[in-house]
Formats: C-alpha cells, structure tokens, sequence
C-alpha cells in the first residue's frame, strides 16, 4: 500500500507587513530584519482572514485542483492553529461542513509548528490500518501574529509570525508523489519556555492583564532558553532529517529539494550546508515570513510553481515548533 500527495493548495492574504514596519515598531535597524532575521515581508490577516477560513480556502483550491468530488473524502483533519473564530470549538467539522465534504469524519490534531509533519504520519497510518480509508484532506489556517508584541525583545525570533492557510489532499495507491518515512522528536524541558502567560487555568484573562499586553506570546527565560536551544535545535533538525531519509531507505545525498521552515537566514544556510544541498535547492520565505504549519506546504508549492522539483528527486519536509517539536517527512515525488 503507498499514499500519495495528489494536490496542494495556499491561500495567502493580501495585506503585508513590511521589513521597514517591523523595525518601526520593534526599534531594530531595518537591515538587521532583513538580513539577519531574514523577513523582507510577510502576510497578516485582513478583516476577513480567519483561521479557520483561510484554510477552508485552501482547501477549496487543493480539492480544485486533486479534481475530486468534496463527497469522495473520508477524512478531514484540520491542521490549523488553535487560535481560530471560536474557543473550544472543534474546526475540522466546521470545514467539512463549507467543503461539502458530506461523507467524511473529521477531527482536529495540534503539535504547533510541527503539525503538518505529524498529520501526514498519522494520515499515512490511517489510510493503512483501515481499508474504507481512501481519500484524506488536511488543512488548516494559521494568524498567531496576532500575539506578537514587536515591543518585546524577548520574542524576537517570532517577528517573522504571519498569516495563512495550506491544503494537502492524500490518497490511498495513488501512482504519484508517495510518503515515506518519518520522524519526530519532542522535547518538553522546552515546554514552558513560550508562552501566553495569561488566559488559561492557572491565570484567567483580566481587564488588567489586556492593558498591559500580557495575553500575547512571551518568553519566560529569554538567556535559559537561549542557551540551551540554540545549538541543539540545529542538531535535532539535522537528526530527523537523517533519521527520515534513513528509515526510507535514503542518505541525505539523495536529497533533491528541502521544504524547510522559515528561521533566521544564518541558520537557514546552516542546514543546507550541513547536508551538502546548494541555495536552489531550497526557497528560503523571506517574503512569506514563518506561517507556522503551513511554511512545508508553501515550500513544497512554490517549489513546484518555479519547477525546482521534477518528476523521481526526493524531497523532504522539516518543521520545529515551540514545546519543542522537530520533524520531517520524506517523499519520493512523481
């Protein structure tokens, strides 16, 4: 049994925030956003740009463009952020509601910046432990920028936060585009690092709290953090790319094209060099900025869009997401 990609889809909002923006308001020179935090511009919601709806947005063009009925679909898991329309409100079965997708089962999954990774190893195992599996949507939108304060140099490395949605339609022995293997690894002495310190169970939201911006994303250990992140992150997205390639049967040689987050552009190269892959063979987003989740789908797209990816290379996808999260996923395209 083999799963393959049939199609993808991005909807991206039309209003920007530009370099020169994020330095007026965060005070950093506008060549240090450029060139070091690698960010010339990125997309942030509109009126109209809801979570939950940006990826139903997606969806729409994914499912366009796969050439399937919405009825066909058995499963639709949302990939989204949990910062969506409603709280407590499970999204999936909203957008199996406005896809018609009338036939499904739906469910939401969560490993924050990761989650498209682990959706994809999850869509792979259902589609081989039960046989009324055939066609699986994911999807999902993401507008965590709405939590950054530009003011707080503690969150700088989360400047680059923007907005969107992205679309993966999966089908059960399709001759295209299969899923390997792929691996993930958590590490929780990093789970209370990033967070919003207000508005859960061990602080209710206050009048108070609003006024001084405490419901947006903070960083509790800034120095701690750092030194105990900075040069393991980087060694564990080396790992899980390794160790995808290699449950695959693959070396990183074999590598054709990374669809790798956004992160700072020394860090970016870092990456690359280390696995002996050239410039091309990557789209850095400094014009996209990191929309969570949805940076594979995006790389993977415009990859596709600019024929960097033809039909045999291997192509694999990494993601991090604060908790801490790494992973990746093989496929062998065409």
């Amino acid at each position: 049994m083999t799963v393959g990609i049939v199609s993808t889809g991005i909807y991206m909002p039309q209003r920007k925030m530009t370099a020169t923006e994020i330095a007026a308001r965060s005070m950093i020179p506008e060549h240090i956003i450029r060139h070091k935090l690698g960010i010339h511009e990125k997309p942030i919601p509109d009126e109209q740009d809801h979570t939950v709806q940006m990826g139903i947005w997606a969806a729409q063009e994914a499912i366009q463009k796969a050439g399937i009925e919405p009825k066909t679909i058995d499963v639709v898991m949302y990939i989204g952020e949990e910062h969506k329309e409603y709280p407590l409100w499970t999204a999936s079965i909203k957008m199996q509601e406005e896809l018609g997708a009338v036939n499904a089962w739906a469910f939401d999954v969560q490993l924050r910046c990761g989650t498209t990774i682990m959706a994809l190893k999850l869509a792979k195992s259902l589609m081989e432990s039960d046989d009324s599996i055939h066609i699986v949507l994911l999807a999902g939108g993401y507008r965590n920028v709405d939590f950054i304060d530009y003011r707080n140099p503690r969150t700088r490395f989360m400047y680059n936060l923007g907005a969107g949605g992205g679309a993966i339609v999966l089908q059960k022995n399709y001759n295209r585009n299969h899923l390997l293997e792929a691996d993930i690894m958590t590490d929780g002495s990093f789970s209370e690092d990033v967070v919003i310190p207000v508005g859960g169970t061990k602080k209710p939201l206050t009048p108070e709290d609003l006024a001084n911006n405490l419901y947006q994303l903070d960083v509790l250990d800034p120095v701690g953090m750092k030194e105990r992140l900075e040069q393991k992150s980087l060694n564990n997205f080396l790992k899980v790319i390794r160790t995808s390639l290699a449950k695959s049967g693959l070396r990183e040689e074999h590598i054709s094209y990374l669809a790798m987050l956004h992160m700072k552009r020394s860090a970016h190269a870092y990456i690359l060099s280390e696995l002996g892959l050239k410039e091309k063979q990557s789209i850095y987003l400094q014009d996209y900025g990191h929309i969570g989740q949805i940076d594979q789908i995006l790389s993977l797209q415009l990859a596709l869009e600019q024929k960097r990816i033809v039909d045999g290379d291997i192509i694999t996808l990494v993601s991090a997401g604060i908790g801490y999260v790494w992973g990746a996923i093989t496929i062998r395209w065409g």
